[in-house]
């Protein structure tokens, strides 16, 4: 059994809630952004998509605390985060100036990629309003005080929006402690994002401080060596090993450096084409290590979202299951169900991340 001590479910309004920036994803389908003529639209955002998927796929009492401009296209990212079940109560809406001068919605392009042509992303979600959300705009002792929440989710892209963001994470995660709220974080380095911050030392200064006020981590190797410092010996991209010394010295020394965190997990994941990978998991909780099953050559529909939809399975995991080795099998299944649909939230269900679990494979379900 984890070692998290949480609340109970009759004292909590919420069983997650995640800050974080929910934007438009305008997503071409099989072509390119700069050819396409028609755009699907999806809502997403890495701390938002866990918030989504514990509410759809796991069944939880999910908000999200996030700011948006009130004009049409706000009104179209509320109506999709109501269509995925998220509690919208919490959202901070921001008055439009009429043409985005001051603040605006986000928007994220983004192509899936195809064999030998890699996903592209490309964002336009400067002077976004979850980007100008500072410390005391949101009242966390009424969120985490009066209406209670057991998880509490956020991560390196909300903190990288801005020069006030990563100030946002750290009074949250503060008054989340206090309360008894168990508090993950997703490291989720992006160096587009911190290049107009002060680049990868300011990634660190701020991840360094958030740390401390954290129960769970979440990343892959890139990220820990990024936001922390900590570097992974041993891991050859080419040739994942889930077993890798190297890896699990990184995550001994990010819990011997932060004696805080109680649960560690990372994604792994050997590039081999856009639509096929070697993918796999790992965590520590409670002083001992688990793996999930290793599933290589992994067919992939669209990558993006994967590693949001293995930290929802895992916190479920956690949260509800109360058993790592199962939580890190959960989080690798359901992420890997995630990648073979489009667009960047789940459309997998508790059953089918359970057959996979299981072993299951992909033959007609009548």
């Amino acid at each position: 059994m984890s070692r998290l001590e949480l609340r109970p479910k009759e004292a909590c309004a919420f069983d997650v809630l995640s800050l974080g920036e929910v934007m438009l994803r305008l997503d071409p389908g099989e072509g390119r952004i700069r050819t396409t003529r028609h755009f699907r639209v999806w809502e997403g955002g890495g701390e938002y998509n866990v918030a989504r998927g514990l509410r759809r796929c796991f069944g939880q009492r999910a908000a999200v605390v996030t700011a948006v401009v009130r004009n049409e296209v706000g009104l179209l990212l509320e109506d999709l985060m109501l269509q995925g079940g998220v509690d919208t109560s919490l959202v901070r809406w921001v008055p439009s100036d009429g043409i985005g001068r001051s603040v605006r919605n986000g928007l994220n392009f983004t192509e899936r990629g195809f064999g030998i042509r890699g996903a592209v992303g490309c964002s336009d979600r400067g002077h976004s309003a979850a980007s100008q959300l500072r410390a005391g705009d949101v009242d966390w002792e009424h969120v985490f005080g009066k209406l209670g929440v057991r998880w509490f989710h956020t991560g390196g892209i909300f903190a990288a929006l801005s020069e006030t963001t990563g100030d946002v994470v750290i009074e949250a995660a503060r008054i989340a402690k206090k309360h008894g709220t168990v508090v993950s974080y997703d490291l989720n380095y992006r160096p587009s994002l911190w290049g107009a911050y002060g680049g990868l030392d300011r990634c660190r200064e701020v991840n360094r401080a958030i740390a401390p006020s954290l129960d769970v981590i979440l990343g892959n190797e890139e990220d820990f060596t990024a936001c922390l410092g900590l570097e992974v010996e041993g891991v050859d991209a080419g040739l994942l090993d889930l077993e890798v010394s190297g890896f699990r010295s990184m995550i001994g020394t990010a819990v011997a450096t932060y004696p805080n965190l109680k649960a560690v997990a990372a994604t792994l994941r050997a590039v081999k084409s856009a639509t096929r990978n070697d993918w796999g998991a790992i965590c520590w909780c409670d002083g001992a290590f688990y793996t999930a099953t290793h599933r290589p050559d992994l067919e992939i529909l669209d990558r993006v979202g994967g590693g949001d939809s293995f930290a929802s399975g895992f916190i479920y995991g956690l949260l509800e299951l109360g058993d790592p080795a199962l939580a890190v099998e959960y989080g690798a299944a359901h992420g890997a169900l995630a990648m073979t649909t489009p667009g960047d939230t789940t459309m997998a269900s508790l059953a089918e991340v359970q057959k996979l679990v299981r072993g299951g494979g992909a033959r007609v379900d009548r």
